[in-house]
């Protein structure tokens, strides 16, 4: 850029601070609103082409970038080289494509540049990108949705094969709980019928002890030698 698009470009060679209203691209430097008068009555720059310092700002960095002059010699590009395929000035020319072949006049080159059909092709072939990816985002989003339905799927399974296990581990223990209270009751009751076995067996010795001691008070000796 030649100047700042903030400030108007011709009151700041007077050292007068304007602000810009518009951005004249062929000049390349923003005007207020007294500079904007005179530049579109003057024969040199009525048919100039002017945005709004508010379109300027939309307009991507690369673009601004560049520029209507050469910074080699600081003087405005009139014509284009198709050797080189670059703009060039007058003292380009002179010093440096001379002896090119393709040299045409810029104005020329760049007439109706918004309708060729390179400029159609970037503006298909962007659309082209945009759609797929449109497409593509659209796919992805299908993508997560499916994959949240899978994930809840295989909750389910989870949850229903738990369920099943649990079912199984608990048929499980109750059968084996049954078992285990099954062999106590056996064994239990055999237990029982050991001690009462042995209850009654005892009862019968302490009989006989008793009436060992009785005979061994009382009864004669013959009667203690019949009975042994």
């Amino acid at each position: 850029m030649a100047s700042s698009s903030q400030s108007c470009g011709v009151c700041d060679l007077r050292h007068i601070n304007k602000p810009s209203i518009i951005w004249c691209t062929e000049c390349d430097e923003g005007l207020c609103k007294e500079c904007q008068e005179h530049h579109s009555l003057s024969k040199g720059t009525r048919n100039h082409h002017t945005i709004t310092i508010k379109e300027y700002k939309t307009l991507p960095s690369e673009v601004l970038k560049i520029t209507q002059y050469c910074s080699t010699h600081n003087d405005k590009f009139i014509m284009y080289c198709g050797t080189h395929e670059r703009p060039c000035c007058r003292k380009c020319i002179v010093e440096t494509h001379k002896e090119c072949p393709d040299i045409d006049n810029l104005e020329d080159v760049i007439q109706n540049v918004k309708a060729s059909n390179a400029f159609h092709d970037i503006e298909e072939t962007l659309v082209e990108v945009v759609e797929n990816i449109k497409k593509t985002s659209q796919n992805q989003q299908k993508n997560l949705l499916n994959l949240k339905e899978k994930r809840k799927q295989i909750q389910k399974e989870i949850q229903k094969t738990r369920t099943t296990i649990n079912n199984h581990l608990d048929k499980l223990q109750g059968d084996l709980i049954k078992q285990l209270n099954s062999i106590e009751e056996t064994q239990n009751s055999k237990i029982c019928q050991l001690l009462s076995s042995l209850e009654q067996r005892e009862k019968e010795i302490t009989k006989y002890q008793q009436n060992l001691a009785s005979i061994k008070q009382h009864a004669s000796d013959l009667q203690i030698f019949s009975f042994t």
